[in-house]
């Protein structure tokens, strides 16, 4: 796996400019590491790690700061496991198994001084992995022939189908009615109703037609003789002027 990995492309996952280096107590059990049990304050090595990844395979290289000479590296075929591990005390420190190129590996202590360090370096691990899994069930999928049934929609052999066009448009174009038959107006412009027309109460009017002529000219009558009736006072002071007159003349 190395192999295939050495002759494909190599990217650049994380750097840190620095990094501490020591020198572990050989495993006396199966208890958990400890990176109190390192003596922490006086480090053998410091510079930088970069990880680098080509194809599925990781490398934690560890260079010189300066003129990058490699001073080790830990290939990486899985995360977690016994290339990186973790301490039990700390969150910044870590267990890495190097190894050269003659195949002899051996197990070192490394240290960040700030945790962001320590979390950048642990999720650029875990991405990888992360997407090395999912590529290898993409592939597993593909090899893999699809034996579920799939949904045949096909005409069988002398199976018709009979569409009606154009008869749900005539019915969307003809024109619905009111329960009662009627067709209802549209309100007038504004939104509001004119007001009912005023019945007039004045009895002096014009009779309308179709009424009774006789009545009309009851009413001529009655005015025509409420004014023949008054007498000519004039003529009758004149009258009996001449009635005196005539009197004293004849005595």
């Amino acid at each position: 796996m190395a192999t295939e990995g050495q002759s494909e492309y190599e990217s650049v996952l994380c750097v840190k400019p620095e990094v501490n280096v020591y020198r572990i107590p050989p495993r006396a059990s199966n208890r958990a590491i400890r990176a109190a049990d390192w003596k922490l304050d006086a480090p053998d090595w410091t510079g930088r790690m970069r990880v680098t990844a080509r194809g599925k395979l990781v490398f934690v290289k560890l260079e010189d700061k300066i003129s990058g000479e490699l001073f080790a590296q830990a290939p990486v075929e899985e995360f977690p496991g016994l290339t990186v591990e973790t301490v039990s005390d700390s969150s910044r420190y870590f267990v890495l198994r190097i190894q050269d190129d003659s195949g002899r590996s051996a197990f070192i202590g490394i240290g960040f001084g700030d945790r962001g360090d320590a979390f950048d370096f642990n999720v650029a691990l875990q991405d990888h992995f992360k997407w090395v899994k999912q590529d290898d069930e993409f592939k597993k999928q593909a090899q893999t022939p699809d034996t579920t049934p799939k949904l045949d929609l096909g005409f069988k052999e002398g199976q018709t189908i009979t569409l009606n066009i154009g008869q749900s448009k005539k019915k969307d174009r003809s024109r619905p009615q009111s329960s009662g038959g009627f067709g209802l107006l549209p309100p007038p412009p504004g939104g509001k109703l004119a007001p009912p027309p005023v019945k007039s109460t004045n009895h002096n009017t014009q009779p309308s037609e179709g009424g009774s002529d006789t009545g009309f000219l009851l009413d001529l009558d009655t005015s025509n003789s409420n004014t023949a009736a008054p007498s000519n006072p004039t003529t009758t002071a004149s009258s009996d002027l001449w009635g005196d007159f005539d009197s004293v003349s004849s005595n």
